[in-house]
């Protein structure tokens, strides 16, 4: 095939199958269009693929637990919490109360943030709004301060806004989505009994000042930068960027104190909050804050409601079917009481010989890093020395946690018997996360805490706790089985396991020490070199088409530089073990097999940190030389890149 043109990501489009595809020409092909040509997407999906294949099986397994749950004929476990989840999910999915109770539920937060009449009403009621979730034009979090992780302290940034990123408002399909979102809002507002007019006056206020927002707050790609969200401020300089707006009697109002510092992530918003927060913006900001509850609000309230709220996120995904009602019912269970259900999962689920045999790639992972870090040819001695030392200081979470977060013990249900309705025990539960969030202003940094539940088909690394979380969910086929080949599980689970490790060594977590604070621990040359290197990553995937898109190599590279970093150790240690290399890039390609909706490719590409799947699999493969070794990769084949072009840094 000597007319292929060799192109980053393989030749051919990698969202069409070709059952011809040589992997030589298209790795992530050649591996997967079988299987693609008879994977359908089901109609309450916007995508499916081998990640969504696992989550599905996972959410079928426990909506059949906890359907047998509800109706008795399974006891519930004595796990601590996990009655309070059947509760709940038992209120979610009494549809003929939730169609009775109609928009009934939400009528006095309704008038609570219609009865805003003035800048003054909106100034003196925005710190109480705030602790019972509503959405206000900017927002406040405590969290690990990134400089010293021992302590919390308080962040501050700007809101979510309607579309899902900054440059969605630039795109193409701006205006259709925005129409979309319009009608709907407008239909929901009638629905929950506000007038035709006000209707109209709040979703024209509220999409005027969405589109003022949208100028000012962060893009995916600036949130991609971890460094560039800390920016700390005194109190005194924060406070005199509101001139309108009362931010100390906020602060006062909404944390109980004024802090002496805050960390500012928005510098730019910042800048430009006196122009968004004043008395001329006053009911751009009542609708805006209005047409935020009735979208997020109308899913808890009848099927009516539901079906009524569906055309935006229909239009952003192209997803053509609600999820059905009893699904819905297990999402909210499960989301609410995500730790629970996740220790629930690995503990009926999760075998303990499956955790050991994990726990020890995991550790084989770590031992083939620290060597070749040892061996590095272009960081110095010193520089090498502090990576091993963060490597070894590295916390791993395998499967699930040992205790749950206290937060679930003070989420109480209120049965329908005794007057709760779903909306109001959901309200109930937002409110308490935020008064708990709150409280750890003055408590020390919980390291034990999982940032992800075991029924969680994912994994990650927490660059200011230096851990690695693994839920027990993704340990199964494909990324691992004992029906497996040891190359094989190398190529899914030790690959995953070695790119979370990596990330404590992309261009985001090379910032942050052992200890998991933000601190220089390089070399003025070396992170000179490593700062080139990650340039050449990002152009390695900079205006690579997927799809509709194009993708932008700034908001992926630390992802890419995980996967770069991963899948080269994977396949060290696969090599070491004297395992063939054919079962290792196949079952790294196999765990990247995904069928997408065109709306859902441009809504993911334009806020995902990640590179689509596809290109995943064929990009990193094409910068090994093993790769090229084991498939016979010659030039003029679709996959080869020349060996100056093929991008290598861990």
């Amino acid at each position: 095939m000597n007319n292929k043109f060799a192109v980053r990501g393989g030749s051919g489009d990698t969202t069409v199958v070709d059952k011809t595809a040589r992997p030589q020409d298209n790795l992530y092909l050649a591996v997967n269009s079988d299987y693609l040509d008879q994977l359908e997407i089901p109609a309450d999906r916007s995508r499916m693929g081998s990640f969504d294949q696992i989550a599905e099986n996972v959410e079928k397994t426990l909506m059949a637990d906890f359907a047998a749950f509800a109706s008795g004929e399974k006891e519930v476990p004595n796990l601590p919490n996990l009655a309070k989840a059947v509760e709940l999910y038992k209120l979610a999915k009494d549809f003929d109360k939730r169609n009775a109770d109609g928009a009934e539920p939400i009528q006095a937060d309704l008038k609570k943030l219609e009865g805003l009449n003035s800048w003054n009403d909106l100034q003196g009621a925005a710190s109480a709004l705030a602790k019972e979730g509503f959405d206000l034009p900017f927002s406040f979090s405590v969290d690990a301060d990134m400089k010293n992780t021992k302590v919390n302290t308080v962040y501050f940034g700007g809101p979510h806004i309607f579309l899902p990123d900054t440059t969605t408002y630039e795109s193409p399909d701006a205006e259709k989505l925005l129409g979309v979102l319009k009608e709907q809002t407008l239909k929901l507002f009638q629905m929950a009994g506000v007038s035709e007019e006000k209707a109209a006056e709040y979703v024209d206020g509220a999409l005027a000042y969405d589109q003022r927002l949208a100028k000012v707050v962060k893009s995916s790609e600036e949130w991609a930068d971890y460094p560039a969200m800390y920016n700390p401020i005194s109190l005194a300089d924060f406070k005199s960027k509101f001139t309108s707006f009362d931010m100390g009697q906020f602060l006062a109002g909404f944390l109980g104190e004024e802090p002496e510092v805050l960390i500012n992530t928005e510098p730019r918003y910042l800048d430009q909050a006196e122009g968004l927060l004043n008395e001329a913006s006053f009911s751009e900001i009542k609708g805006w804050m209005l047409v935020k509850f009735i979208n997020d609000v109308a899913s808890s309230l009848s099927q009516e409601f539901r079906e009524a709220a569906f055309p935006f996120s229909q239009a952003l995904t192209g997803q053509p079917q609600l999820a059905s009602g009893i699904k819905q019912a297990y999402r909210i269970a499960n989301s609410t009481f995500s730790e629970v259900v996740g220790v629930y999962y690995g503990q009926t689920y999760f075998g303990a010989a499956a955790k050991e045999d994990v726990l020890g790639m995991i550790k084989r992972m770590l031992k083939v890093y620290e060597d070749r870090l040892a061996k590095n040819d272009w960081l110095s001695q010193a520089t090498k020395d502090k990576a091993i030392a963060k490597l070894q200081a590295l916390i791993l979470k395998v499967g699930y946690p040992d205790k749950i977060e206290d937060i679930y013990n003070r989420l109480q249900v209120t049965p329908a018997e005794e007057g709760g309705s779903l909306y109001s025990n959901l309200q109930a539960a937002s409110q308490e996360s935020i008064r708990y969030s709150l409280e750890k202003l003055h408590q020390p940094v919980d390291r034990t805490v999982w940032l992800m539940p075991g029924n969680l088909v994912n994994a990650c690394y927490d660059p200011q706790r230096n851990d690695i979380t693994f839920p027990a969910a993704i340990l199964q086929a494909p990324f691992y089985s004992a029906d497996q080949s040891r190359a094989a599980n190398y190529g899914g689970i030790g690959a995953v396991i070695a790119h979370e490790v990596s990330h404590a060594f992309d261009n985001n977590g090379a910032q942050f020490d052992e200890f998991g604070n933000m601190k220089n621990w390089w070399t003025e040359a070396d992170y000179k070199e490593f700062a080139d290197r990650t340039k050449a990553e990002i152009a390695l995937f900079d205006g690579l088409k997927f799809g509709p898109t194009t993708l932008n190599g700034k908001q992926i590279v630390s992802e890419n530089i995980a996967d770069q970093g991963g899948l080269t150790a994977a396949m060290t240690a696969c090599k070491e073990e004297g395992q063939g290399l054919e079962d290792f890039y196949a079952n790294w390609a196999r765990v990247w097999a995904q069928k997408s909706l065109e709306a859902a490719i441009k809504m993911i590409v334009s806020v995902d940190v990640h590179a689509p799947g596809p290109l995943r699999a064929n990009v990193q493969a094409q910068c090994q030389d093993e790769f090229y070794e084991t498939f016979d990769v010659k030039p003029g084949d679709g996959m080869y890149l020349a060996p100056e072009d093929r991008v290598k840094i861990w």
